[in-house]
């Protein structure tokens, strides 16, 4: 009965160890996380308002005259 109560003591130690050693190297490291995802997400949303800018664009602009008037006295 004492080797089981021995190896869940072990494993309950080796549990809290993985998880203290986790959260140590998320807080360590928070800063290259943060980082990191907001070029990913700058990435992405200046793709997307890439791709839809020629749509609206070209959409929105008039055309141009293929003549125009004379030029205006002084």
């Amino acid at each position: 009965m004492q080797k089981i109560i021995n190896v869940l003591a072990i494993a309950s130690s080796v549990v809290s160890l993985a998880v203290v050693g986790g959260g140590v190297y998320l807080y360590v490291q928070k800063d290259a996380l943060v980082d990191a995802a907001k070029e990913k997400i700058t990435k992405s949303v200046t793709d997307a308002v890439t791709g839809s800018l020629p749509g609206l664009v070209d959409s929105s602009m008039p055309s141009l005259p293929e003549t125009t008037g004379p030029a205006l006295p002084f």
